[in-house]
């Protein structure tokens, strides 16, 4: 049964709901979307972006209903700002964020089952392993370096691929492939043209790793091929289940470990707990999460005439939803804008929630409490090494250095 949008009002006339005409694809915004988020927040519970023509929420309690009411707002005409209901589709979309059930169900299914816990468990200790060994050749030879590339960029692009079942070589371009495509869910500007050749290249290459012939055998990707094989799937769905795999694995996981070494780096007594507590290591990326959320946003599109805190949208209407604002709404969250490891984070958006929620975040979690657990047994202390530079996005809170500099335990 779905959960109805929380009405605080009686129904307010539309042309009466306050307007804000900031651009948040704009440069700053693009790499900084705080100011954005706070403006949509605080301004009402509901606003309309007049320069995009649309909608936007970011309190708690109109954001989490609206992600879980699948029915009334929908994903299928595009989880990003072009509305595929009214027009057409201009990039290829995902088989998963992209549809709703009845097309939704099938291969979501597939891949709840082949990540399931179990299959969590059998990954645990090659995980663990191959964090330390990241960490301890990385403090062998230096206590300077990048927090992103050497870390929480390498070790995602080596567990994740090896356990999907990904050749070693170009792995890179997950990383350029999943960018493009968090910018394709804005509008057409400089960040999605300026990527036009290079994403082609990245795609075709996606599209080749994803054949059954390219996987390795008893790898995440075989198992979708092997589902496919039974009837779960048809044969068509099977490379799209595994491409979809392949975009929401890393990128997201990249960056969500970034902001969690970058907290800790900026808030030594955070890293001091822990270094101390293995409870606090396994629910520290999601406090980083809810502090510095990778996804600041996705759309759903309403499928029917319906009222969000009492302002009524028409049908095929685009809904931006604020994960990054509903996650430091002060209405939810005590001291909101500080990061707390100690914090009890659970109802954070930092996963998305309802029927489109991350099927692979138990996965995240392993891979930065495997991070962190390495990290204590060798780092004392970390700091910033200079200023951390953000890269610029559509939709991510994306970084491209964290210089941080550590003293060896």
């Amino acid at each position: 049964m779905s959960e109805a949008p929380v009405t605080t009002a009686p129904t307010t006339d539309p042309s009466t709901v306050p307007t804000i005409d900031d651009d948040p694809y704009g440069e700053h915004g693009s790499t900084d979307p705080t100011a954005f988020q706070v403006a949509v927040r605080e301004t009402a519970d509901v606003v309309r972006l007049d320069r995009l023509g649309c909608w936007a929420t970011g309190r708690h309690e109109h954001v989490v209903p609206v992600l879980r009411n699948w029915q009334d707002y929908g994903s299928a005409a595009g989880v990003g700002l072009s509305n595929f209901a009214t027009g057409r589709a201009w990039r290829q979309t995902s088989i998963l964020l992209e549809a709703d059930p009845p097309h939704h169900d099938a291969p979501h299914r597939v891949l709840a089952e082949i990540l399931s816990p179990r299959t969590q468990r059998t990954l645990r200790e090659s995980w663990f392993a191959e964090a330390e060994r990241l960490v301890d050749a990385l403090l062998d030879r230096r206590t300077t370096f990048d927090a992103l590339t050497d870390l929480a960029m390498a070790y995602p692009l080596q567990a994740f691929p090896d356990a999907v079942g990904i050749a070693q070589g170009d792995r890179h371009r997950l990383m350029a492939f999943s960018d493009f495509l968090f910018n394709a869910f804005g509008p057409r500007n400089a960040l999605v043209r300026d990527a036009g050749a290079d994403a082609r290249s990245h795609s075709e290459w996606v599209d080749r790793s994803c054949r059954r012939e390219a996987l390795t055998p008893g790898g995440l990707g075989a198992r979708i091929w092997a589902a496919a094989d039974r009837g779960e799937i048809t044969a068509e769905q099977a490379p799209d289940v595994v491409r979809s795999l392949f975009a929401a694995g890393v990128n997201t996981t990249v960056h969500a470990l970034g902001s969690l070494l970058h907290a800790l780096a900026t808030h030594p007594a955070q890293w001091a707990l822990v270094r101390e507590d293995a409870g606090v290591r396994r629910r520290a990326l999601d406090e980083a999460l809810r502090w510095s959320t990778p996804v600041q946003t996705f759309f759903r599109t309403t499928t029917r005439e319906v009222e969000l805190a009492g302002v009524p949208l028409g049908r095929h209407e685009k809904v931006m939803v604020l994960l990054g604002a509903a996650n430091r709404d002060p209405r939810r969250w005590t001291d909101p804008d500080a990061f707390d490891v100690t914090r009890d984070p659970a109802g954070h958006v930092g996963f998305g929630t309802g029927l489109h929620a991350c099927l692979g975040q138990s996965f995240a979690r392993l891979e930065a409490e495997a991070l962190l657990t390495a990290l204590a047994r060798r780092v004392a202390t970390i700091e910033p090494a200079g200023p951390a530079v953000p890269r610029a996005n559509n939709t991510l809170r994306a970084w491209s250095s964290i210089p941080v500099r550590v003293t060896r335990a």
